[in-house]
C-alpha cells in the first residue's frame, strides 16, 4: 500500500508539475502577444505623425536631373525607358529632422506599403529597438547602414528594417517574392530623396536566403570587385530583371528578416539622380 501510495503522489506531484508549466508557458505567450500588440499600436501612432509633418511631392525632371549613363543600354522597348520618364520625390526634411535629428532620406518602393523617413546612427544595433521618435519599441525602424554616406556616393546603399507580419516597416518587402509582384513591371522601382539628392532606382534582385553577411558591403576597391560583387547578386536573384549592371552603377540593398534563419533582400540600381543644392 505504502509503496502504491508513493507512485500515485509522484504521479500528482509530475502532473502539477507539468501543469505549471503550461500555465506559465500560456502566461509567456500572452504577455509578447500583449506586448508585441503594444508596439505594433505605437508603430502605427508614428507612422500617422510622421505622414502628417512630412513635406512628400512629386517633382519635375529640370536642369539639375541627370539619367545615369548606362554602359549598357537596356532594350529600347523594356520598362527602363518608362522608368526614367517617372517623376521624382522630393521631401522637406525640415520638421522631420526636429522630431529625430538622425533622419537622413525618404524611401519609396513601388508594390509595397514601404514609405518612410530612414535614420541612421553611429551602429547597426539601435534602431532595431528603438523607434523614429528614439523611444524604445522592438518594432525598430527603417535604419540605413552606419558605414553608408547619404550623399550619394556609396556604391552599395543599405537599409533595414523589421518584417513586421502587421506590413510595417519592411513588412511588405517579402511581396517581392511573390508572382503578382513580379509580373507587374511597375513594381520594379524605388524613390528615394535625402538632403542632397532625389533618386530613382530600378530592382535587378530579389530573394530569400539563409543568414548571411555577404551581400552587406558598402565599399569596394576598384570597379572590377564591385562588378563581381554585382554579379553574385543577379546570379542569386530568384527572377531574372533582364537588368544590366555594371562596376560603374551605383546599387541599393534592402534587407528584412524573413524568418528566424532566413533574410529578403532586393538590390536595385541608380539610373536617375537630381541634385537639391
Amino acid at each position: 500500500m505504502k509503496i502504491r501510495k508513493v507512485k500515485s503522489r509522484a504521479k500528482l506531484c509530475v502532473s502539477c508539475l507539468l501543469a505549471l508549466v503550461c500555465v506559465v508557458g500560456i502566461v509567456i505567450s500572452a504577455y509578447k502577444i500583449i506586448e508585441w500588440k503594444i508596439d505594433s499600436d505605437r508603430t502605427k501612432s508614428q507612422e500617422k505623425e510622421v505622414q502628417t509633418i512630412a513635406e512628400v511631392t512629386e517633382k519635375e525632371d529640370d536642369q539639375k536631373t541627370e539619367v545615369v549613363k548606362q554602359e549598357k543600354p537596356d532594350p529600347k522597348t523594356g520598362p527602363y525607358w518608362d522608368y526614367i520618364k517617372m517623376k521624382l520625390i522630393d521631401v522637406d526634411f525640415t520638421e522631420l529632422k526636429q522630431k529625430n535629428s538622425e533622419t537622413v532620406s525618404w524611401i519609396s518602393v513601388s508594390g509595397t506599403n514601404i514609405n518612410y523617413p530612414v535614420v541612421q546612427t553611429t551602429n547597426n544595433d539601435f534602431y532595431l529597438n528603438h523607434t523614429f521618435d528614439r523611444s524604445y519599441n522592438e518594432a525598430g525602424w527603417v535604419f540605413a547602414d552606419f558605414r553608408n554616406s547619404v550623399d550619394g556616393n556609396d556604391k552599395n546603399m543599405i537599409f533595414y528594417a523589421h518584417g513586421r507580419i502587421d506590413g510595417t516597416m519592411f513588412g511588405t518587402l517579402r511581396n517581392i517574392l511573390t508572382s503578382g509582384w513580379l509580373n507587374n513591371v511597375s513594381n520594379y522601382t524605388i524613390r528615394t530623396s535625402n538632403e542632397h539628392e532625389n533618386a530613382l532606382w530600378q530592382v535587378f534582385s530579389v530573394y530569400h536566403i539563409p543568414t548571411t553577411s555577404d551581400y552587406i558591403q558598402t565599399s569596394f576597391l576598384s570597379d572590377e570587385e564591385f562588378q563581381k560583387f554585382t554579379n553574385m547578386l543577379m546570379k542569386r536573384s530568384s527572377f531574372n530583371f533582364h537588368t544590366n549592371v555594371t562596376g560603374a552603377d551605383h546599387i541599393m540593398t534592402l534587407s528584412t528578416c524573413y524568418s528566424e534563419t532566413e533574410r529578403v533582400v532586393l538590390h536595385a540600381k541608380l539610373i536617375k539622380r537630381s541634385a537639391k543644392n
